[in-house]
Order: C-alpha cells, then structure tokens, then sequence
C-alpha cells in the first residue's frame, strides 16, 4: 500500500484482522471492516501502510492472533516504518500489553481510534463531555500494566526507594479512584444536560412542535440532508463522523406544520458501548422523537448491512416503535437495478434535491394529526375560549371587530369543540357517506 512520505500523517499504521468462526458477526473482522478500518485510520489523520487479516480457527487468548502473525506483523512494522498496529477486533487489556511489548510500538483496537477520533471532532461542551466519560470508562479496565510504574507498591515492603513509604497503595489503585472521581463528576455533568434537554423537550411539547430526528451509518448523508431541508450551514464532508454535535433547525413542512428537525451522530459497526452509554444524552433524542428518518447510502455496495446496524442500535436505544421513513440518499449515484420501495420509503438525493418535495409531503402526511387553519368568531361573553385557544392551538391573528376574529392552527379534536364558532364548519363524513 503506497503512502506519499511527504504528506504529514499523525501516524502510519499497520492494520490487522482476525477473521474465526467461534467469534461473532459483530467481533469479526473481513475485507469490508478492514476497508473502513482504513477510512476511519485516515479520517484521524493517520495512513495504513499494511494490512494483515488472518483467518484462524480460534482466538489466540494471549495475542488474539498466531504467534507466527505477530512475527510476521513485527517485521512489516519495521519494513514499513510504522508507528502503531490497529487490531480491527476488540482486544482485551491483557492482550493489548503483550502485543505492544512484543511489536515495539503502540497498539490500539478499532474502539480506541473511534474514540481519538470523536475527541477531535466533538467541539460543543456536551459533546467534549460525552467523549470525556467514554475515553475514562475505555481506559479504566486498560489500567493494570499499561505503565510497569503503576504496579509499584507505595511501600509497605520497606525495599522501594528512599521516599517511597506509604499507606501501601499502589499507584495503579491511586489513579483507579481518580478515575472513578472523573467518570462520576463527568456523569453528575451530563445528567444537568439531559436535565435541559428534558426541559426544552417539554416546552416543545407544549407548544406541540413535532420533533423529527436524521439517523444513518456515518457519512450516509444526513448533514447534506438537513442542509437541503433548511440551509443550516453544518460542513458536509465526505468523512466518517464529520458530525458530533447534535444541530437542531425549525423546518416548515406545509402551509399548517412546523416540525424542530435534528441531526445526530452517525452509527458504525463495532460502535463502542461506552460511547453509545455516554452519547445517549444527545440519543435519547431519538426516543422522544415523533418521526425518525433513517438515511440510507444506496450507493454502497453494504448498504443493507448498514441499514440494519443502524436498526439494530435504533431497538438498543428504546426507539424502535417510533414511526420511521427510510430515505434512499444518494439515488443518482445508484448502480443496481431495482430501487427499493414501499410505503415508508423514499429514494432522494440530498446533494440534487431529488425527492425532497415527496419527503416533505410524506412528513405532512405522517405527523398530521388533522391541524387546519381556522378562522373563529368569538362573542366577547365568551372571551375565555380566546386563552383555550392560545392554550390548545397556534393562534396566528386576533382582530377585535363585532366578534373577536381569530385565526389558528388547530387540530380537529379542538375545533369539533368550537365548532360553533367556526367560519364554514363542515363535519367530517364517514368514506361510504361520500
């Protein structure tokens, strides 16, 4: 794999897989997880300079890998010149202490680099925060044998160094406390966002503004989406996890709707529990959500698997029955034969504007709760129904003549109420009195 040498990279890595029968789907590794292994090593600023995937029968206990394979790697490190090895398959603690000690140079697992890559990109308090808890709760069991200095006693055998008697606590157990300090102070931080977010979500509710969510597999399209919907300006980069921070807009979907739309975090395979744990201040999102639009990157050649990954984290997050549109991004790029279709599907092309008149309509039509504008006139003796309305519906214009004349959004339960009030009121009619 050729690198230009004069390009600065962060650091050049050597890429590896373990690809065995007795791990899971999820923990395996294969050409296509090595191919975005690569992406997500470019995307934090490093080069791949090799690429290992073994097959094995079993996962070695000590290395993950063959004894053989880490020679082998070792070598191409050296001929390579590389800085670190990046296993594609989670390792153990233990495992990642054998393998730098016997490879000479950092080793990191695919959780690892997503989270230096979310520690660069997360640029809002809450989402430094968010990150911060899950760096702390992916190091803590990392801890014993990362430094030989941590395992040291603080002196109770009265052979370490002069200065070095203490309460006999190693320092490993020193810098576990602090830790725990760390994670729950970070925690204490987050439960005051969710707090907000909690409060903010209420006065939406209130004020019965639908909130609509983007999901999708990282660089599916969702910030070109929201961009098209509503020109919210968020840099759409062809990147994995270009966007961190949630970006909320208000987006007029018709003539009688408004609905608060928001971007998320893209989802990934092998996405680590401890960013899921700790995003889900920005996620639970998604529970409360009255519509989800689940973005999908028809162009790639693994969409159904993305699409599923991202189902499949979408039911982890308590939102599965949220009604939910699939969208089709990218369908000018599209090279299969058949579109895929059906009720709650639409294929659209963010960066053309294919599509999005019908996404807006479907939107309409699945939020509806029968809002119409109405135009009311209401005697004075009756000015209580005036603050009902401002209560119950969006009241647009108030005019006082012989009658207080308004205008509102309401839905049909409240103007059946008021029905008497209502300028042109027709009672809705069963399908066979049609």
């Amino acid at each position: 794999m050729e690198v230009n040498k004069t390009e600065e990279v962060r650091d050049r890595a050597v890429l590896v897989g373990l690809n065995c029968p007795k791990l899971s789907r999820r923990d395996n590794a294969d050409e296509e997880t090595m191919e975005e292994l690569s992406a997500l090593v470019e995307t934090a600023g490093g080069a791949a300079v090799g690429v290992v995937l073994q097959n094995l029968a079993a996962p070695n206990p000590r290395t993950l890998i063959g004894e053989g394979k880490v020679r082998e790697i070792k070598e191409l490190v050296k001929n390579e010149e590389a800085t670190m090895v990046i296993f594609d398959n989670d390792l153990s603690p233990s495992q990642m202490r054998t393998l730098t000690e016997e490879l000479g140079v950092q080793v990191l697992d695919r959780s690892g680099l997503i989270l230096d890559i979310f520690a660069q990109r997360a640029k809002t308090k809450e989402g430094r925060l968010q990150v911060e808890l899950a760096q702390y709760q992916y190091l803590l069991p990392r801890l014993v044998g990362m430094w030989t200095h941590l395992e040291r006693q603080a002196g109770t055998s009265g052979k370490g160094p002069i200065g070095s008697k203490g309460p006999g606590e190693t320092q490993l157990e020193t810098d576990r406390r602090h830790i725990h300090r760390k994670i729950d102070k970070l925690k204490e931080e987050l439960e005051e966002v969710r707090r907000v977010r909690g409060t903010q979500r209420q006065r939406r509710m209130k004020n019965e503004i639908p909130v609509v969510a983007i999901v999708g597999y990282t660089n599916a399209g969702k910030s070109t989406l929201l961009n098209a919907l509503t020109d919210a300006g968020i840099p759409a980069n062809n990147r994995l996890f270009d966007t961190l921070d949630t970006t909320s807009r208000l987006l007029r979907v018709s003539d009688t709707m408004e609905v608060v739309i928001s971007d998320t975090v893209g989802f990934i395979r092998k996405l680590p529990h401890q960013l899921i744990d700790a995003f889900k201040a920005t996620l639970e999102e998604l529970e409360y959500a009255d519509l989800l639009l689940h973005v999908i990157d028809i162009s790639s050649p693994d969409w159904q698997e993305q699409a599923e990954i991202v189902e499949d984290l979408i039911h982890e997050l308590g939102a599965e029955k949220t009604p939910c549109l699939r969208l089709y991004n990218k369908s000018d790029l599209f090279q299969g034969d058949i579109m895929p279709y059906g009720e709650r599907c639409i294929s659209i092309s963010a960066k053309t504007g294919k599509g999005l008149d019908e996404l807006l309509r479907a939107i309409d039509k699945t939020l509806d709760k029968g809002t119409r504008s109405y135009t009311l006139h209401i005697p004075y003796d009756k000015g209580n129904l005036l603050d009902r309305l401002y209560q119950e519906a969006k009241v647009t214009q108030v005019e006082y003549a012989e009658t207080i004349d308004v205008t509102a959004l309401c839905d049909r339960r409240t103007a059946g109420q008021l029905k008497f009030y209502i300028e042109g009121w027709v009672e809705d009619r069963e399908d066979w009195e049609t």
